[in-house]
């Protein structure tokens, strides 16, 4: 099913996360307060118009797979690239929750959604919004009540659910908190049948070679911009 990864963010707005979607016909975006990202029926057409009455001025969205010019009525604030990957190896081995007692291991609630979007703020893993750990399963370590590393899911059209969300405190990274996290994250996956991918920023060498000696493949390399309203 390579067809889903080729527009993944338009069939997860349009079918399992319909229900966390803003939009209609060709055009979706995910609902204010979860991650800003754009979904089109047409990728390489997109119809922005569309979504003129449910996007806010001031917001800006992430729109991947297009490369077209810019649309009347809205701004391009950046242009990269970056790999679309899914999964390619084994069963990630058991991790156990052996750092020390200092760190706590646990799923994220509502209560953890503003330390959660802190976090997702300073160290920049993606589009993430105070209700994005509503998308799937988060996971984080803890020190007492703070949050200090994170690694969870966002799209999901089956069987493809994304890993997302993977960051770590700076004061705690090289420790590995992160790639452990994506391990239980990635666990879960495969026992539900689902084929885990992601997304990395193509200049972000060393996430990209990690994510390749962790098990995923290169699946694509696409554009992504942040645009916004005019």
């Amino acid at each position: 099913m390579p067809q889903l990864l080729d527009n993944i963010f338009w069939h997860s707005l349009s079918g399992a996360h319909a229900c966390y979607a803003a939009g209609e016909g060709q055009s979706r975006r995910y609902a204010q307060g979860f991650s800003p990202i754009l979904g089109f029926e047409d990728a390489e057409h997109p119809d922005f118009n569309a979504l003129l009455p449910y996007c806010d001025r001031g917001e800006h969205f992430y729109c991947a797979d297009w490369q077209g010019p810019q649309p009347e009525g809205w701004q391009i604030h950046v242009e990269k690239t970056m790999f679309r990957m899914h999964w390619d190896g084994a069963m990630p081995a058991d991790v156990s929750n052996d750092k020390g007692e200092h760190f706590v291991l646990r799923a994220l609630n509502q209560t953890d959604a503003e330390q959660a979007l802190e976090l997702a703020i300073l160290t920049n893993p993606g589009p993430f919004g105070l209700r994005t750990i509503e998308l799937g399963e988060y996971l984080g370590y803890f020190i007492g009540e703070r949050l200090i590393a994170m690694a969870g899911e966002r799209s999901y059209a089956p069987p493809y659910r994304e890993v997302s969300g993977v960051c770590t405190h700076p004061d705690f990274q090289g420790q590995g908190l992160a790639r452990r996290l994506m391990h239980r994250i990635i666990q879960r996956q495969l026992l539900a049948d689902e084929i885990p991918f992601l997304h990395v920023m193509s200049h972000n060498t060393a996430a990209h070679e990690l994510y390749l000696r962790m098990g995923f493949k290169d699946y694509c390399e696409t554009a992504v911009r942040v645009v916004s309203r005019v």
